[in-house]
């Protein structure tokens, strides 16, 4: 029996409907984006008619489209989210993307649902679950090493989403309190104020200061784009760009950049094929240096490394381009490693280490002209956050996806019938009714069918070949093939759209008990619904949402597998291991707030404390 080849999935974010249709034109095989409420980034909500604008759009490439419905909810917010989530499965979304369980409790439509990671998808038993109360799609934590992963997928049969690209949190996804216990603005309500890319002190339990002035709680960014084989051997099928908040020259640009990757690794494997429909014309050739960027690591893809994390700065400084040769008021002189141009952007670090830029009005050469006086000591390295050439090239990309649409064209008498088969190997056919005459000019008339059926107008479709079925060439005014045209492709997206690959529809099932009988207030449970579903999977004993109680003193805000320890130095767990000196508990200060740290070496983890 031939085996069914696995569908690889390019999922890229979507600020708005608008950057959705741009994440499909430059090769996202799916999208997500954000309901009008209850999304885990607030500020990126849309409404259900825009969704829906694209759904209509995403559907005929076959591409997908997931809404994140992913904050946990209050009681008075419930009959809200069900109603939300009704109207959005009337426009045709694919899945919606919770983190509450007691959705699962609500009358829902059938429309498939897919774990967000903020539902804490870490432990196997955990993800097992979830699997057997009928999510289709878990989307794992972040920290997970390639050997979890594998473990994962043996035990369960759901597909497996894994964040490749973009911002990471320090924390464990869902389990952040942080912000929430210093503002009210909580990670599991869509409005994270993000305190970990604040600057902090370490300092020991005497007072001694171990790290001035850090942001030891900031991480680089992420990217796997050199490990999509080992993801997809180890079952992950959808990779997941970050940045719902970004830029559409961003998402242009790193959509481009997995497209063109994924592809690359799609041509040598039988066993494996992208999800959607379409070959993508690019313009340009992507970059992920060129936008916003912490600088990258694998995280903990291949085990716990010391290059995750920037203590000097959580903003995009951009790429290296050079170090100061001589800098006067505006004139700035370097030694470049490449090509600077007019109104770019440059960053440096200043005498106190704070991360700088400035706007550059001129580059000739070496010599340097900007828009503000910084006098900048000799051999200061220079970076470019800013290529004003690389953005307004992405800006004015006319990069188009186009589906593959063989025609066969047959002549019966007076009737003319228009075959297609696209890519996908749907097939459809339309006759006509016509009246036709010999070609006076039977060299001609082939090449008149063929250039006039070419002609995608509307319609996605790129026809890759024409046949022909008839006795003699003959002739038949252009305005009417042009018509005949026009509806033959209309009724052939509307065939395809009603064949396109169905999606899973989601069947709770009461019978699987939770792996634990008591939990805390880190379960996020925020409403008597979600508090009915571990009730009806076996817990007996429930501590309410942080969110609800308001109360953090003493808890743990952060779960996290960064370690300042390890990045110090100071790992006992590493053979070169230093020792500290230092008086324990430690803590991370910031003015008058203190929290202290604490270390799990059994599980490898660092915990942050509210005092």
């Amino acid at each position: 029996m031939t085996q069914i080849p696995i569908r690889l999935e390019l999922l890229a974010p979507a600020r708005t409907a608008a950057s959705g249709i741009i994440a499909v034109n430059f090769g996202a095989d799916a999208v997500y984006i954000g309901a009008p409420a209850f999304g885990a980034r607030a500020a990126a909500g849309n409404t259900v008619p825009d969704i829906g604008k694209l759904v209509q759009y995403a559907h005929q490439y076959h591409a997908r489209v997931f809404v994140a419905l992913n904050t946990i909810l209050f009681d008075n917010e419930l009959e809200e989210a069900r109603r939300l989530i009704w109207q959005l499965h009337e426009t045709g979304v694919d899945a919606i993307i919770v983190q509450d369980m007691g959705i699962l409790m609500m009358d829902l439509p059938p429309v498939e649902l897919h774990a967000s990671t903020q539902a804490h998808n870490y432990h196997p038993e955990r993800i097992q679950f979830l699997d057997q109360v009928g999510f289709s799609r878990i989307v794992l934590a972040r920290e997970l090493a390639l050997l979890q992963i594998r473990a994962i997928r043996e035990v369960t049969a759901a597909e497996l989403e894994f964040f490749v690209h973009g911002a990471l949190c320090v924390s464990f996804s869902g389990q952040c309190y942080m912000s929430a216990s210093q503002g009210g603005r909580s990670g599991n309500r869509g409005v994270c104020a993000q305190p970990c890319r604040k600057i902090y002190d370490l300092i020991d339990a005497n007072g001694n200061i171990i790290e001035k002035q850090k942001h030891l709680l900031s991480l680089k960014d992420l990217d796997l784009s050199g490990h999509l084989a080992d993801l997809a051997s180890a079952g992950i099928t959808s990779f997941k760009i970050e940045g719902r908040l970004k830029d559409d020259n961003y998402l242009k640009n790193i959509t481009a950049f997995y497209r063109k990757r994924l592809d690359a690794f799609l041509e040598g494997f039988t066993d494996f094929r992208k999800a959607s429909s379409g070959r993508v014309y690019f313009d340009f050739d992507p970059n992920p240096s060129k936008t916003f960027s912490r600088g990258t690591g694998s995280y903990f893809l291949n085990g716990r490394n010391p290059e995750m994390v920037n203590f000097d700065t959580p903003k995009s400084s951009g790429e290296y381009v050079g170090k100061v040769i001589r800098s006067k008021g505006k004139i700035l002189e370097a030694e470049l490693d490449t090509n600077l141009n007019n109104n770019d952007g440059i960053t440096y670090f200043d005498g106190n280490g704070r991360l700088a830029g400035v706007k550059i009005n001129t580059a000739k050469g070496n010599t340097i002209t900007l828009a503000s006086v910084v006098n900048l000591r000799a051999g200061t390295p220079l970076f470019r956050n800013y290529d004003h050439v690389c953005n307004e090239m992405l800006k004015q990309s006319r990069t188009i996806r186009k589906i593959g649409l063989s025609i066969r064209v047959a002549i019966n008498g007076n009737t003319l019938t228009l075959h297609g088969e696209d890519e996908d190997g749907n097939r459809y056919g339309s006759s006509f009714g016509i009246e036709w005459q010999p070609a006076q000019k039977p060299e001609n008339a082939r090449e008149m069918f063929v250039a006039q059926l070419s002609k995608p107008g509307e319609t996605p479709f790129e026809v890759t070949g024409i046949t022909f079925e008839w006795e003699m060439p003959v002739f038949i005014p252009v305005s009417e093939l042009n018509r005949l045209r026009r509806r033959f492709l209309i009724g052939f997206m509307d065939h395809r759209l009603a064949n396109r690959p169905k999606n899973k529809i989601f069947q709770r099932n009461p019978a699987p008990v939770y792996p634990v009988t008591a939990v805390s207030f880190s379960e996020n449970i925020s409403n008597h619904l979600a508090a009915e579903f571990y009730r009806a999977h076996g817990v007996v004993q429930i501590e309410q949402a942080a969110e609800v109680t308001g109360n953090y003193k003493g808890k743990k805000l952060m779960t996290m597998k960064h370690c300042l320890k390890y990045q110090l130095g100071y790992c006992p767990r590493e053979a070169a291991h230093k020792h500290s000196g230092w008086i324990e508990p430690i803590y991370l200060v910031d003015g008058n707030l203190k929290f202290r740290l604490g270390f799990d070496c059994k599980t490898c983890q660092m915990e942050l404390y509210q005092q």
